[in-house]
C-alpha cells in the first residue's frame, strides 16, 4: 500500500514542490536548452521522476515502475494510435496523388499563401482536432503546408500554434467531459465557461499565424481574412457550447469559419498575394533530400516524394535569408513538381476523391457517437488493474484510479480512423498490398514520436502515482485568492507534461476545484481555467513536438521548433490568466454563467 505525502521532503511543500519541479526542469532544458531529441530528453524526465518518487516520496520501486509502464502503454494506446492511423491515411493520399490535389484544391482559394495557412493550420486544423485530437491536427496540417510550399520548420511551428482554441473540445469533448468526472461540475456549466474563454484567443490566433509567417506586413494586408475566420469561429464556438452542443462545438466553429473565408474571398483578396521565396520552395524540396538519410523520412520517401510541392512565384515573396541548396537535385526535383502543376486538370471526381478520406472520417465518427451504435463498440471494452499496483491510493486516502486502465479497442478514436482508412482504400484506388506498405513506412516514420510519447506519459503517471503533480498543485494552490491569477498556469503545466488537455484534466481538475473552494473562487471558473489554460500548453508539450518534428522530416531537431513557440505559449498563457482573473473579480463576472 501507498499514500503520496504532499510534503514529503522536510515535512515542507514548498521544498517538495521544487523537486517535484525536477522532472519537468530535466526534459524543458534538455529539449530546449540542449537540444537533445525529444525521445532521449523524455526518456531522461522520465527516469529523473522514478527517481524522485522513490527517493523523495518513499514510493515502492515496484509501483514506481510499474506506473511508469502504465503510462507508457497508455501513451501508445489510444494517443498513439490515433495518430498513427491518421497518418496512414495521410500517406496514402500521398502515394496515389490524391493529396496534391488536394493541395491545389486549397491552393486554389487563394493565391496567398498566408490565407490558405488559416484555413489549413486553423480551420482545416480545428475539424480534425473535433474528430481525432491527440496531436492529429499538428501532423496532419504541418504536412499539407510543406506541400503548398513552406519551408519544414515553419510549417510545424504554424501547425502547432494553429492547435490551441480548438483544443478544449477536442475529439468531441472528451476534455470537458473528463473535467466533468474528474471535477464533479456539470458538464454544461463547463462548457459555457470554457466557450467564454477560449474563443477570445481563437479571435487572435488566425493574426498570429500570418505574423509567423509574413510579419507585421502581413497582419495589416490580410486583416479583413484574419478577423473573419477568427471573429466566426470565434461566434460559432462560443454559441454552440453555450445554446447547442458541447462535443459538435469544433465541428461547427471550424466549417463556419472556412466558409466564411472563402465567402470573404469572392468579394475581397489582399493586394498583393504572398508566397514563399523560390528559393525557400526549393529548400523544402531539399530538406526532403536530406532528411532520406534518416530512417523516418526514408519511409516516407519510399511512398513517393509527392508531399513536396511548390507554388509559382507572386510580385511578393518571402524576405528570409536565402539558404543554400546542397545539391542540384532538390532544384530539379522542384522543376519537375511545377511543370506536373501546371500540366494538371484536376477532374471533379479526382477533386472529390482527394476530399473523400476526410468526409470518410467525419461519417465514421459521427456514425460512432449515435446510441445504438456507440453501445456496439463499448461492448467489447475492458477495464483492469494494472499489475503492480494494488493498494495505490490518492493523497487524500481513497482508491487511486490511476491502476484502472480502459482497453476500449473498438471504440477508440484511433480505431475509428483505421476504419475510416480501410473504407478509403477503395475510394482512393490503392491496393491493400500498397496501403499495407504504406502503413509500415507510417510506424517508420512516427518510430521516434511513439517513443517520445510513451516516454512522456511514463513520466506524467508516475508524477501522478507518487504525488508529484499533488505537490506542485498544492502549492500553487496556496496563493489564496491569487490562485485565480495561477490558474491556468496549472492546467499549462499539466498539458506541457502530459500533451493532452483531457490529461491534464484528469490530473488538476478536482485539485482546481479544492483550491478553489479554499480560496473562495468559483470553483467552475477554476476548474474551466485548468482546461482553457492547458489548450495553450500543447505546442510545447514533448508529445506533439515529436509528432511535428516526425511530419516535416526534423526528427531530432525538436528543441528548434521547441524554441520557436514557447513565447507563443507563453504569451497566449499570460492573456489566459488575465482573463481568468478578471472573471474572478468584479469586472467580468458577468461572463460567468
Amino acid at each position: 500500500m501507498f499514500r503520496p505525502v504532499l510534503d514529503a521532503v522536510g515535512g515542507s511543500l514548498f521544498l517538495t514542490a521544487l523537486v517535484a519541479m525536477l522532472p519537468l526542469l530535466t526534459i524543458f532544458i534538455l529539449l530546449g536548452g540542449l537540444r537533445l531529441a525529444a525521445w532521449k530528453a523524455g526518456i531522461a524526465a522520465l527516469l529523473v521522476s522514478i527517481v524522485i518518487a522513490i527517493w523523495a516520496y518513499s514510493m515502492p520501486v515496484g509501483m514506481a515502475v510499474s506506473s511508469g509502464i502504465e503510462g507508457a502503454a497508455f501513451g501508445f494506446f489510444p494517443i498513439m494510435w490515433i495518430v498513427i492511423n491518421a497518418i496512414w491515411v495521410y500517406n496514402m493520399t500521398v502515394a496515389t496523388g490524391h493529396f496534391d490535389v488536394l493541395r491545389r484544391s486549397f491552393a486554389s482559394i487563394s493565391d496567398d499563401q498566408r490565407i490558405q495557412a488559416v484555413i489549413i493550420a486553423f480551420s482545416f486544423g480545428a475539424l480534425l482536432e473535433a474528430l481525432a485530437g491527440f496531436g492529429t491536427p499538428v501532423a496532419i496540417t504541418s504536412v499539407m503546408l510543406i506541400a503548398l510550399g513552406f519551408r519544414p520548420l515553419k510549417a510545424a511551428v504554424v501547425a502547432l500554434v494553429a492547435n490551441t482554441a480548438p483544443v478544449a473540445f477536442g475529439a468531441l469533448a472528451v476534455p470537458i467531459t473528463t473535467l466533468a468526472t474528474v471535477s464533479q461540475q456539470p458538464e454544461h456549466t463547463l462548457s459555457q465557461i470554457v466557450g467564454r474563454q477560449t474563443p477570445l484567443l481563437g479571435v487572435f490566433v488566425p493574426m498570429a499565424l500570418v505574423f509567423i509567417i509574413d510579419r507585421g506586413r502581413g497582419v495589416r494586408a490580410t486583416l479583413p481574412a484574419t478577423l473573419t475566420c477568427g471573429i466566426t469561429f470565434a461566434v460559432a464556438q462560443f454559441v454552440t457550447s453555450n445554446y447547442i452542443s458541447t462535443p459538435l462545438t469544433d465541428i461547427v466553429a471550424s466549417l463556419v469559419s472556412a466558409l466564411a473565408v472563402v465567402l470573404l474571398l469572392r468579394v475581397w483578396q489582399p493586394k498583393q498575394a504572398y508566397v514563399e521565396s523560390e528559393v525557400e520552395q526549393a529548400e523544402v524540396v531539399a530538406a526532403g533530400a536530406r532528411g532520406a538519410r534518416t530512417s523516418a523520412t526514408r519511409a516516407m520517401e519510399a511512398e513517393g516524394s509527392d508531399r513536396h510541392a511548390d507554388q509559382p512565384a507572386e510580385p511578393h515573396t518571402g524576405r528570409r535569408r536565402a539558404v543554400p541548396m546542397e545539391s542540384d537535385a532538390g532544384a530539379e526535383d522542384l522543376a519537375t513538381m511545377r511543370a506536373r502543376d501546371e500540366a494538371a486538370h484536376d477532374r471533379g471526381s479526382d477533386v472529390f476523391k482527394a476530399y473523400a478520406p476526410y468526409l470518410i472520417i467525419i461519417v465514421v465518427f459521427v456514425l460512432a457517437q449515435l446510441p445504438g451504435i456507440k453501445d456496439a463498440l463499448d461492448a467489447p471494452t475492458k477495464v483492469f488493474n494494472w499489475p503492480g499496483l494494488d493498494g495505490l491510493q490518492s493523497a487524500s486516502g481513497k482508491a487511486s484510479k490511476i491502476p484502472q486502465f480502459k482497453l476500449n479497442w473498438l471504440a477508440a478514436a484511433g480505431t475509428l480512423m483505421l476504419i475510416s482508412g480501410i473504407v478509403s482504400i477503395p475510394v482512393l484506388g490503392i491496393s491493400p498490398a500498397r496501403a499495407l506498405r504504406a502503413y509500415g513506412t507510417t510506424l517508420k516514420q512516427l518510430a521516434a514520436a511513439i517513443v517520445t510519447v510513451m516516454a512522456v506519459l511514463g513520466l506524467a503517471y508516475v508524477m501522478n502515482a507518487s504525488g508529484q503533480t499533488s505537490s506542485l498543485g498544492t502549492w500553487m494552490a496556496g496563493a489564496g485568492g491569487a490562485f485565480a491569477l495561477l490558474s491556468p498556469i496549472l492546467g499549462w503545466l499539466g498539458v506541457a507534461v502530459t500533451g493532452s488537455d483531457t490529461s491534464s484534466n484528469s490530473l488538476f481538475g478536482a485539485l482546481q476545484v479544492t483550491a478553489a473552494k479554499d480560496a473562495g473562487l468559483h470553483p467552475a471558473l477554476m476548474a474551466a481555467a485548468n482546461s482553457s489554460g492547458g489548450v495553450l500548453g500543447k505546442m510545447i508539450s514533448p508529445q506533439n513536438l515529436a509528432i511535428a518534428a516526425a511530419a516535416v522530416g526534423m526528427s531530432g531537431r525538436e528543441g528548434d521548433i521547441f524554441r520557436r513557440v514557447i513565447g507563443w505559449s507563453i504569451a497566449f498563457v499570460a492573456f489566459m490568466c488575465v482573463l481568468v482573473f478578471l472573471q474572478s473579480t468584479a469586472v467580468l463576472s458577468w461572463m460567468i454563467p
